[in-house]
């Protein structure tokens, strides 16, 4: 039941972009989309899921009452409330993962400015479920995180920044350019906190206990 309840809210955000999407197809049917409205778009459905996340209850900025660009500490009260901090790197690997489906197969048929809404909303929307009960209590269960409880929403929404940044990055550079930035940011990342995108996707699906050990330990 959990689960079917935290699904409700990135279903919102697909829907809300689905809405859009028809809209823009619709109004400009005969007419060349400009750039800025597409960027227009992506921002609406980043605006549905901060205010999704208001509505789930999380706190606009840190509950220290100020806001740091950059949070160094994982293991802390104040990780995932600050703009940026050491998952950031992860999400801007969300970024050149989206931009690298939107052009693969069937899909790189796909206008740069939809593929890039799309990217978008897959993030918002994971944004939103990530935050719901049944992931956090997730996370908590199953990693070493034991004392989170959710994004702040600015954090959250510079989340989204960050795989925004992502997409164009690999949108402007050679794919083995983006290849290295991957492997790379996952080394850095691993070898700084004994945790990356690859390590909190297998924790979370398929935990290892050897690795959870591993990580405390750090």
């Amino acid at each position: 039941m959990l689960m079917l309840n935290g699904v409700v809210f990135p279903i919102i955000v697909f829907a809300v972009t689905a809405v859009f999407v028809f809209g823009r197809q619709w109004y400009f049917a005969k007419y060349k989309v400009p750039t800025g409205v597409d960027i227009a778009i992506a921002a609406g459905v980043v605006v549905v899921a901060a205010l999704l996340m208001f509505a789930m209850g999380h706190i606009p900025i840190c509950r220290c009452g100020y806001v740091k660009i950059w949070h160094g500490v994982t293991y802390s009260s104040e990780n995932s409330q600050h703009l940026t901090d050491w998952y950031t790197f992860s999400h801007i690997i969300h970024g050149i993962g989206f931009y690298a489906l939107f052009r693969i197969g069937r899909l790189k048929k796909l206008p740069l400015g939809l593929a890039f809404i799309f990217a978008i909303a897959l993030e918002s929307a994971w944004e939103v479920f990530e935050n719901t009960d049944f992931i956090i209590n997730r996370y908590r269960e199953v990693t070493i995180s034991l004392d989170y409880y959710g994004d702040s929403i600015i954090n959250s929404v510079f989340d989204i920044f960050a795989a925004a940044f992502g997409f164009v990055l690999a949108w402007r550079l050679p794919a083995l350019a983006s290849v290295a930035i991957v492997i790379a940011l996952e080394v850095w990342v691993g070898y700084s906190i004994r945790d990356n995108l690859t390590l909190n996707i297998i924790m979370l699906i398929w935990p290892i206990e050897a690795v959870r050990v591993w990580q405390g330990s750090g």
